[in-house]
This record gives C-alpha cells, structure tokens and sequence, in this order.
C-alpha cells in the first residue's frame, strides 16, 4: 500500500560513488515494486519500472540474497509459462506507532506493507507526564511480543504526542497542555537507548492529517487540512502534498485563534481562546453553567450532543459550537483555500456538527472547501505515526539493498 506522497522513501544518496549507481537505481527501483504492488512477477516489475527483464532480474536476486524479497510462489490462471511471483520478506521486519492521547494511549504494529500485526490500547495513567512514558514503554514491548512471532524485527518506532514539536531536534518544546501541567513533555523519557532503532515523533494532529492521507479522506488530495475539536483544538495542514510544520512546528495551533467572548482574558492564555470555547472542557464548563430543567448538568461531551434534541441548554451549547468551528473553517478556507476540510477528534467527528458548521462557513466565505467527517476517527493519529515509521523503515531496507548491491 502507498504512503502519502510527503512520506515516500526519500532519494538515495548519489553522493557516494563508491557505489555502483546504476545498481543501485535499480535495486530500489525494483523494491519499491515489489513494496507498492507485491506479490509480483519479474515481466509485472519489468513493465511498471521501465527496467529491462534481465535488470530485474537481477535486481531480484540481490535482495533475495540479501533477505529483502522472497518467492511468493507461482502466479495461477496463466497461459503458457507461470511466472514466479516476488514479495518483501516477512522477515524483513516491522514497525510500531504510538499514539499519546489525552485519555488514552494506542500502540500499533505493521508489516512492511502496512498491514496491522497487534494493537494494544489502555487509559493514559492520571500521573501525567512522569508516568506515560513507562507506560508507553510497556505496551510498546507487548505489542513488540506479538509481533516477533512472525516478524523477525523492528525497524521504526512512530509517536504522535500532544505539544509543539520542534522541527529541528523533534523534542516536545511546549502546549502539552493535555498531559503535563506546565505544558513539558518527553515522550522519549524511559525509550531512549531501550529501542535500537530510528525513533520518530511529531504532534498528534499533524500525525493525524498524515493518517487521513495515507488511508482516509485525503487519499490522492494534495492540499487539505485536519481540524481536531476534542479534549484540544489543532489543526493539521498539508499542502502541495507537504505537511505544514512552521518556523517553530507550530503551524496549525488554531486553538489561540481570538474566536471567543473575551478573546484578550488571561485566562486563554495557556490553551487559547477558540480552544477555551469549544474544546471539551469548555462544553462541559457551559454545560454546568446552564443545567437542564431536573438540574443535573452533563458530564460527557457525548451526553451533551444526547440532551440537544430535548435540552434547550445543550442545543444552545451545541450552536456556538457550529458558529465557532464554522468562523475557523471559513478563515482556514480564506487564508488557504484547501480542497478539503477533515473535522476529527471527539467533538469534531460528531455526525451532528458537519452540517451545520458546512452552512456557517458557506455564509461567511463563498469558496469554502468540501468539509467532510474523518474516516478513521480517534485512529488517525495512530496512522499517522505508522506511516512516519513506514517510511523510515523502507528508507531503511533501500539502504539494505543498495549495500547488498556494492561492487
């Protein structure tokens, strides 16, 4: 299965002329096939590569010496001669996404194709910042268990983690607001030096919007972005196929947009105004400020959307949801005009919203993009960081190949 374009295996390095360049080409060339469109046949890889057959083939018996590619048996309903069929080793390895939410944390596993091995989830312990990295730690290591049973090793680990991620050193620098008090957070704390292998992180929604591209909404849409009104407010932004990060990995954290009824009070200056708002906490702080009439205010978000239909209250607390969201999808649309709006996390997937916040964007900017609920819902994040790992762990078999074609 292909990644989103943005996280395609990048170049080699034709820096080092030590190596034989044109095998090289063609050892990836040919991986990449087998990686994209597996199992296939030496004439299928011939063709969709552009490579001459004995090129391919032998391309082909360098990565199965080097334990890349293995026969995946002869191709049945054929006229004439069967051709074998070629696929990546299973022994090839694997890869881990982690995904740090603010209620729970999901760890997955894929084969080099981006099939799922195990999944493992649990509630994110009250401690907060000290204790999520053991325990990520620890389910990290029992989906690890799982998986070794088929697949010979890892080879990526991918995080998602609430917070501004620095582009350049990739550390947590701040707004992790959800998980630590002070909005400081290592997501790395208690993995490092545990796992040898490339270890990748970046912010949940970011990861999110990746996830969305690689198989959800956005598949083949190259400019678009993920918006996530739960527990947080963020916004994901990919565009000319790219992902969005900013100067400081900041891009995309709405939840400071002034869309509130006293945009400059101090109190907005930890999670922003428009998070303040409409954010989880926000709903339920409106909730208890108008009970219904037996008095008894909601305790879930999900229990506000339940009372709409009889509840005046929660009906009210819903509209200012549509306004707001709508004003920010209006604005996105005006400053960066995305062929398409995702709405995702706990309050933005909800069926009920869509509609409604369509209507509110249409009447403040004519040329709004389509907006659409996401389709993986609270596992985009978590195809997200699969997909990052994805990409590290093929770049890391491309690597594999071309040593196992020196000479």
């Amino acid at each position: 299965m292909d990644l989103p374009n943005d996280m395609e295996p990048r170049p080699i390095d034709l820096r080092r002329p030590q190596l034989n360049l044109l095998r090289q080409l063609s050892d990836q060339a040919v991986l990449e096939a087998i990686l994209r469109d597996g199992p296939i046949t030496r004439p299928e890889i011939a063709e969709r590569t552009g490579l001459s057959k004995p090129t391919v083939s032998e391309a082909v018996r360098r990565l199965e010496q080097s334990d890349l590619v293995r026969s995946a048996g002869a191709r049945p309903g054929r006229r004439g001669r069967t051709p074998d069929s070629y696929a990546v080793n299973d022994l090839a390895g694997y890869v881990i996404g982690v995904d740090i939410g603010g209620t729970d944390i999901r760890v997955g596993a894929t084969d080099i194709y981006g099939e799922f091995i195990a999944e493992e989830s649990r509630p994110s312990l009250k401690d907060g910042a000290r204790a999520i990295p053991r325990q990520v730690h620890a389910l990290v290591r029992d989906v690890m268990r799982e998986a070794a049973g088929t697949h010979a090793q890892l080879l990526a680990l991918g995080i998602s983690t609430p917070g501004v991620v620095d582009p350049v050193s990739s550390r947590v620098t701040s707004l992790a607001y959800n998980v630590s008090r002070d909005g400081a957070f290592d997501p790395l704390a208690d993995l490092r030096g545990r796992f040898d292998v490339p270890m990748l992180v970046e912010n949940d929604v970011n990861l999110s919007a990746v996830g969305e591209k690689w198989r959800g909404l956005a598949v083949g849409i190259s400019d678009f972005v993920f918006l996530s009104i739960g527990a947080g407010v963020g916004m994901g932004i990919v565009l000319g196929d790219r992902l969005v990060r900013g100067v400081h990995g900041a891009a995309g954290e709405i939840g400071y947009l002034p869309f509130s009824s006293d945009p400059l009070a101090r109190r907005h200056r930890v999670h922003g105004g428009f998070e303040d708002e409409v954010g989880a906490a926000g709903m339920l702080m409106a909730a208890r400020k108008g009970p219904d009439r037996a008095g008894a205010s909601p305790q879930s978000v999900d229990e506000v959307f339940a009372r709409a239909a009889s509840d005046p209250a929660s009906r009210a607390i819903l509209e200012n949801e549509r306004l707001r969201i709508g004003f920010a999808v209006a604005t996105v649309c005006a400053i960066l005009d995305p062929a398409l709006v995702v709405l995702g996390g706990e309050i933005g997937s909800n069926p009920a919203l869509q509609g409604p916040v369509r209507e509110t964007a249409a009447a403040v900017f004519p040329l709004t993009a389509r907006i659409e609920t996401s389709l993986l819902g609270e596992r985009a994040a978590l195809q997200g960081a699969l997909a990052i790992a994805l990409r590290e762990a093929r770049d890391r078999l491309f690597r594999r190949g071309v040593r196992a074609g020196v000479g």
